[in-house]
């Protein structure tokens, strides 16, 4: 097996850890593909849109020796591509050199350059062939979506992250000012009628401060105080917290009487929970149900939280986890971003959808302790 990647890679010595699964996934295809007889040789060129760069995949039969450069040269000169062909259709091309049969698959065409599988076989491909290569590229193409997705997701958070630091520790400089004059205030107003105002004054600029403590630390996700957790009692501490609006709403919050005991952060997945059930209350109609459950595997816990609201729009399901975007006329657009980003440290994934009869549901997944 042979792998050539980009010429800019091989200058930088750099690939990031998605750019090499998504190689590790192509060699795997054109492993499966070369070992189909009559195929000898597969190739897959393909653009990572986040290294910004085309890449070629290669792979011969265990039975083949190597293409020589000059033939290499020849294959990458797409000389031979004088059209380009619907995607995922399989193509039969005439080369200049004899090589063999050739067929192309595209699998799209991005940044000024096609995207496709090359097949070199012995003789023409039976329709099971035929149809294979198509499934392949059909399952590459959906990979590198799924892997672009990914890398815009990560470059999100990074962001998020930076926004965090630096606004919390601005806003840290500042609180710190209000917490000194605060304090001085206080003591200067011993044995005043006003002296208890100026303590409930203090005592709210701490909680302040813990409270930007917290929101700078979850935007380290590498520093997760990790511990046994049940998963039930924090759920309830976070319904507890939002008492007073259930109350107001006449809402009725329903969870399983079953727990089970998770591996996480406190006080970061607090966040999340809180987050969650803030949204489920402040989109639920009056007299609504919120529901939470949750469903206990070996290794892992599927959590989910719904309301009986009006449900996500098309746009709040592509958007809902940017950065600043927010459904609450109020909103910092940051609730559900930093949730997700929790969630991710913690290795889990979070999601939101419709339901069928109405509402909207937030699902999570965290692995668990298997003691």
């Amino acid at each position: 097996m042979v792998v050539d990647s980009s010429i800019q890679h091989k200058k930088t010595g750099y690939k990031s850890s998605h750019s090499l699964n998504v190689q590790s996934l192509c060699q795997l295809q054109l492993e499966q593909l070369t070992i189909q007889n009559p195929i000898f040789f597969a190739r897959i060129v393909y653009y990572d849109p986040l290294m910004k760069t085309h890449e070629e995949v290669i792979n011969y039969a265990p039975t083949r020796l190597p293409f020589s450069q000059n033939t290499l040269a020849y294959l990458r000169s797409e000389e031979w591509l004088l059209d380009f062909f619907p995607g995922f259709t399989l193509n039969e091309i005439k080369l200049n050199y004899s090589v063999g049969n050739c067929y192309i698959c595209p699998l799209g065409y991005r940044n000024q350059r096609p995207e496709y599988i090359q097949i070199l076989s012995d003789e023409s491909l039976s329709p099971t062939l035929q149809n294979y290569v198509k499934q392949s590229a059909v399952l590459v193409s959906n990979y590198l979506e799924i892997y672009l997705e990914c890398g815009q997701q990560k470059a999100e958070i990074k962001l998020l992250e930076e926004i965090i630091q630096r606004a919390g520790h601005q806003l840290r400089n500042n609180l710190g000012l209000i917490g000194l004059y605060a304090q001085n205030l206080s003591l200067g107003l011993k044995d005043s009628p006003l002296q208890e105002q100026a303590t409930i004054l203090c005592e709210s600029i701490e909680e302040l401060d813990n409270n930007l403590t917290e929101l700078i630390y979850c935007g380290q996700g590498a520093k997760l105080r990790v511990s046994l957790q049940d998963l039930r009692t924090l759920v309830l501490e976070s319904i507890k917290d939002l008492q007073i609006l259930i109350n107001q709403k006449h809402l009725q919050v329903s969870l399983p009487e079953s727990s089970t005991m998770l591996v996480i952060d406190c006080s970061q997945m607090k966040q999340v929970f809180d987050n969650l059930l803030s949204n489920a209350v402040y989109f639920s109609p009056e007299g609504g149900t919120i529901t939470c459950n949750w469903q206990v595997f070996q290794s892992e816990v599927l959590i989910k939280i719904s309301d009986q609201g009006s449900g996500l729009s098309q746009e709040d399901l592509q958007k809902i986890f940017t950065p600043f975007y927010s459904r609450r006329s109020k909103g910092t657009g940051l609730g559900l971003t930093i949730a997700k980003k929790i969630v991710l440290d913690h290795q889990g994934s979070l999601w939101g959808q419709n339901l069928p009869n109405g509402g909207a549901q937030f699902s999570l997944i965290l692995p668990r302790s298997k003691s």
